[in-house]
């Protein structure tokens, strides 16, 4: 029979994505493994790879198509063995018509072989319905038809593939080990309704706006999914968090001279590269990590029930890109060396901007930086995003005169304002852990031991 494939979930909140392009055409005869089509969410581009073999029969969302919801119907392939004019005419039937911008296909036929993310990124599991006691047990879509059609109860495998997923393999033991037990059978179950898509917040409607200036005077520009999502996260968080702002001016004289002093030691190639170049930024995410290490009661998110304290200081920094902005998460910063932390940021920045960041690499993260100190800016605050209760907002170091001893003096200021979620972080917790901060820039080898 005909084996359907399926829009991937690439992240667990995946709700659509764009099928920016395909990389076999109908016809074509693919492996389990070969990278089949690009997906675009909102903050990223991934490659999707097959997990069955056969032939590509029939395309049913062309290249270019947005709004693709997860699960959807996107491609038709046969069998080994199978007609493949047989299959894709079969497909009709069960397609639904290849969605238009801004709508929402018909959820895809069960069962259905959904397309994995490639590159390093474990396959999104897939739950199967909870066991007897409650654990879920994930499989892959080809495992749970092979098992379906078997007869075998997934709940009862271990799983040998990422996290513990029951694959194809582990079915294929079962079978011939003659090792699991039976499914039960299933009830019917209703199916629930598909998600919608997060909509933007509302604003002004056109008309009201568009009304107040001369026609031809202005061009439209629709909002691409990343400004979507941007705008409903931010506006929520206004609206739900409420924020409470410290600020605190730093000395950077001490910590300028110990980065020119690192940066001239740093070991060098035969070509001359060195292994790496510190910034102020790096050792910015290094100081707040540091801080949150030595505060753990504001390394913490908010939850209706809870107070989620964390054990590591996982640091978000925030990235311009086209369209937007990304969050790239420095995980353990609190223990990693800024020669470490230097290098992940360069690589994070360079993939951000290509948008080829894998979704574990921008989600979660405990705290976040903003820096526009480059930009000039001396002073700003930042939006808390969460599940963060807190964000750094860095402006430039600059010359100021200062007092010090009863005598004024020049040094090199830079002003940050801490943002925190006054549920989880209040004003005291704040300055404590700005002070903290401040120290560590102050007193910048203490990053060093």
């Amino acid at each position: 029979m005909p084996i359907n494939i399926t829009m991937p979930a690439l992240s667990p909140t995946m709700e659509e994505g764009n099928l920016a392009k395909w990389l076999v055409k109908e016809g074509d005869k693919i492996k389990s493994g070969d990278v089949i089509a690009e997906i675009e969410t909102d903050k990223a581009t991934m490659e999707v790879e097959a997990v069955d073999e056969g032939t590509v029969a029939k395309i049913v969302v062309p290249a270019g198509t947005e709004g693709v919801k997860v699960n959807a119907l996107i491609a038709v392939l046969a069998a080994d063995g199978e007609d493949v004019a047989a299959a894709a005419s079969g497909a009709g039937a069960a397609a639904a018509p290849a969605p238009k911008a801004e709508t929402a296909p018909a959820a895809a036929p069960a069962p259905a072989i959904v397309a994995a993310p490639a590159a390093s990124t474990p396959a999104p599991a897939i739950s199967a319905p909870a066991a007897n006691d409650g654990h879920r047990t994930f499989a892959s879509p080809l495992a749970r038809r092979l098992a379906k059609d078997a007869g075998i109860d997934v709940a009862a495998l271990d799983g040998s593939g990422p996290h513990g997923r029951v694959i194809k393999k582990d079915i294929e033991a079962a079978i011939s080990g003659g090792t699991a037990k039976a499914a039960p059978a299933a009830a019917p179950v209703a199916q629930p309704a598909a998600a919608a898509a997060p909509a933007a917040p509302k604003g002004m409607s056109d008309d009201a706006v568009l009304k107040l200036f001369e026609p031809g005077s202005y061009e439209l520009v629709p909002h691409d999914g990343m400004r979507k999502t941007i705008a409903k996260r931010l506006q929520e968080s206004k609206q739900t968090i409420p924020h409470f702002y410290v600020s605190v001016d730093c000395e950077l004289d001490a910590l300028l001279a110990l980065r020119t002093q690192l940066n001239d030691s740093a070991p060098k190639s035969k070509d001359g590269v060195p292994a790496y170049k510190l910034s102020v930024n790096d050792m910015v995410i290094k100081a707040l990590a540091l801080a949150l290490r030595d505060v753990p009661d504001a390394n913490v998110s908010w939850t209706d029930s809870n107070m989620v304290k964390h054990k590591h200081a996982d640091v978000g920094v925030a990235v311009s890109i086209p369209g937007g902005l990304i969050t790239p998460i420095i995980r353990s910063a609190d223990q990693k060396t800024l020669s470490t932390i230097s290098n992940e940021m360069k690589d994070y920045g360079k993939r951000a901007k290509e948008r080829k960041l894998k979704p574990e690499e921008y989600q979660g993260g405990t705290t976040a930086v903003s820096n526009m100190g480059m930009m000039g800016v001396k002073n700003f605050a930042a939006v808390v995003n969460p599940p963060h209760a807190t964000i750094l907002a860095v402006g430039a170091g600059e010359q100021r005169v200062i007092v010090k001893k009863g005598e004024m003096a020049i040094a090199t200021v830079m002003t940050v304002t801490l943002s925190t979620d006054h549920r989880a972080v209040d004003g005291a917790l704040g300055a404590e852990l700005l002070a903290a901060f401040k120290g560590y820039i102050e007193n910048p080898m203490g990053m060093l031991v």
